[in-house]
């Protein structure tokens, strides 16, 4: 990982803070793409905030850009469409390439890579028709019926009888026709957040909702974040590392965060891997950064500078 006095020296050039765009979470994407471009200019960074909705995302280059600061969340931003744009005309960006934006977006996708690795993931089903929806319970309940390539918990039921199956379906399939249902975890939900390869502390989520949807992430104030996580050392290490493995089957660069849940038993299971997490009050990485000392300018900076390749780094 780099260090602070590393990324003070380095000349970032001109960055596109690019936020906002089309997706479901634009509004997230915009808080938290505010908070990325002040964080960047009280270091200095010459940053200025690119909405792919309105702005050419294409003229970057000719207007003097060096590089990019992706702080789009969901499609268009999170699932490789925004970072093969950058390929192709050459500006650096952070965080994760095409292949694990993509991956990592998809979670049926992202659940078949883990059961290839031997990674612990709730079982699930596909659902493409009626008929499949209505046939999921065989799997048990509750069930999370759940939008494919969705962020922020958009999309998302709790099922727990077997009529409302139909109904979750066809609320998920308003978001993406890539519908999945998937076994309901009965524990404490965790995230861990990764940083320039490194595991920073876990967080324990507590809810008073029935799991932690878009409103307990963003907007209620009943939600408890902690930070000691409760879990003894080694089994916060375990956690760590299972959450590492998982980002690293997914081809998750830069930074990115783990959703874990974990049962009575003590087992982990993987829930999902974001490659472009809030940024915003209510987010998990500033939390995760700050509990390793870390502060929201000195994390974003080192955000940044995942953008560098290796030849810039030395």
């Amino acid at each position: 990982m780099m260090q602070s006095k590393d990324i003070v020296n380095q000349d970032f050039g001109k960055v596109a803070v690019l936020m906002g765009g089309n997706s479901a979470e634009r509004e997230v994407s915009l808080h938290s793409g505010q908070a990325v471009l002040a964080a960047l200019r009280a270091r200095g960074v010459d940053a200025y905030a690119v909405d792919p909705a309105s702005d050419n995302v294409h003229d970057l280059p000719a207007a003097g850009y060096t590089r990019a600061f992706i702080i789009l969340h969901g499609r268009g931003g999170e699932d490789g469409a925004m970072q093969a744009v950058l390929e192709s005309i050459g500006l650096p960006y952070t965080g994760s390439r095409v292949l694990g934006s993509a991956l990592s977006m998809d979670k049926l996708r992202c659940k078949w890579l883990w059961q290839g690795a031997g990674l612990p993931t709730p079982a699930w089903r596909v659902l493409k028709t009626e008929e499949d929806a209505e046939q999921a319970g065989e799997l048990g309940l509750p069930l999370m019926v759940k939008p494919a390539r969705e962020g922020s918990s958009i999309g998302i039921s709790k099922v727990e009888s077997v009529d409302r199956l139909k109904d979750a379906w066809v609320f998920a399939r308003q978001y993406d026709d890539s519908v999945i249902a998937e076994q309901f975890i009965d524990g404490e939900e965790y995230t861990v957040t990764i940083l320039a390869g490194e595991a920073l502390p876990v967080i324990r989520l507590q809810t008073p909702r029935e799991f932690y949807d878009y409103e307990a992430k963003y907007q209620s104030n009943d939600t408890r974040y902690l930070c000691p996580c409760g879990l003894a050392a080694d089994a916060e290490v375990a956690m760590q590392q299972l959450a590492m493995q998982a980002a690293e089957v997914a081809a998750v660069e830069g930074w990115g965060r783990v959703d874990l849940m974990r049962d009575a038993q003590g087992n982990n299971w993987l829930i999902e891997v974001n490659t472009v997490p809030g940024m915003t009050d209510h987010s998990l990485v500033p939390m995760a950064a700050q509990a390793a000392g870390i502060e929201f300018d000195e994390l974003v900076m080192r955000i940044l500078a995942t953008s560098l390749d290796e030849e810039e780094r030395t």
